[in-house]
């Protein structure tokens, strides 16, 4: 365990003005979303769409590091250079997604537990010499009548303490993600409760196995209202909630925080992200690990063709730039314009 290496890690992910690409999306979730545009998902269109994204140029004024699945992890950009290299030459860190998805939790119906522990240790030690700085290991939690359980909530917490002491072992910091998800019918209440919870069941699992606090970087959900809720919490009271609870559960030890977007719109995950980062009085740095709200203007741009690439890149910088200012509380809607 390097903690020299671990720190310096933890602090360029959350540097200031800069965020997480989430680009770890299985090959099954690809598929979904390059139907969307009419594109084939195949190993090669992935690592196509993929590097355009890891290859915009300025790229790296907004983003920190990128979260990259196995396969990624392994290929080349146009150039013939592997992607972490290439990545790393930018001064954006390579990371991995070591988790293998979220399994029926038995005995829990409609409640999900996430596997991948079994050979996690030889596996990150690979990734490490492959480049990888930091690794996402993803929880799902469900809200519904009776859930989620408190044997959800503590078999995920122990998961991703297993994970992140495993992590912090190979000099790898580990970004811990229990998502609290925002399909259902649940009120904005019902979420700040579940997220609670699930944070308190965290850093329990944590202090239990050892991980330190101080090579750790947590990638969370908003408390927002279940997307089927009739009354949809306004940005502020969002805000509120979500920096409420994060101040009763997560130790200010911690390096710094991510947000996950979760299936928000591109602009209501940099809305409710910039009103968290201009309030006072909180202890670690605020920002960004989206995904879809990253990539979707791109992704719609590129539609598989080469002729696009230029303004697929141009649709993704400014979403990074957008919520690279969002991570500082500079974020005005009227600078969304700026991408006609």
């Amino acid at each position: 365990m390097d903690k020299a290496l671990l720190s310096k890690t933890a602090a360029a992910m959350v540097a200031r003005g800069k965020g997480v690409l989430a680009a770890d999306e299985s090959s099954g979730t690809c598929e979904k979303r390059f139907k969307t545009v009419n594109v084939e998902c195949t190993e090669e269109t992935r690592r196509t769409y993929r590097g355009l994204l890891f290859t915009t140029p300025g790229a790296e004024q907004y983003i920190s590091g990128v979260i990259l699945f196995d396969e990624t992890l392994r290929q080349k950009s146009s150039d013939g250079v592997l992607f972490p290299d290439y990545l790393a030459g930018k001064g954006i860190l390579p990371g991995i997604k070591v988790d293998k998805g979220a399994m029926d939790l038995a005995l829990c119906p409609g409640e999900k537990v996430t596997e991948g522990l079994d050979g996690l240790r030889g596996r990150l030690a690979e990734y490490f010499k492959l480049g990888a700085r930091f690794a996402k290991w993803r929880a799902v939690i469900t809200i519904g009548e009776g859930i989620p359980s408190h044997a959800c909530l503590y078999a995920n917490a122990h998961a991703l303490a297993r994970y992140a002491a495993l992590c912090q072992e190979a000099s790898i910091v580990p970004m811990i993600e229990p998502e609290v998800l925002l399909d259902g019918s649940h009120t904005v209440e019902r979420a700040e409760e579940a997220t609670e919870a699930a944070l308190r069941a965290t850093y329990a699992a944590m202090a239990a196995h050892n991980v330190s606090l101080e090579h750790l970087i947590l990638k969370t959900s908003m408390v927002v209202s279940g997307k089927e809720c009739s009354r949809q919490a306004p940005v502020h009271e969002v805000a509120e909630r979500t920096i409420r609870v994060l101040k009763r559960t997560v130790p200010a030890a911690q390096p710094g925080v991510v947000f996950l977007s979760g299936g928000q719109t591109d602009e209501a995950a940099t809305a409710h992200l910039n009103a968290m980062a201009a309030m006072k009085g909180v202890p670690w740095p605020l920002t960004f690990s989206y995904s879809r709200a990253l990539q979707n203007p791109a992704l719609k741009a590129w539609r598989g063709q080469t002729a696009n690439a230029a303004a697929a890149q141009k649709a993704f910088r400014h979403r990074a730039h957008m919520n690279g200012l969002a991570a500082q509380g500079k974020w005005k809607p009227e600078l969304e314009k700026q991408a006609a």
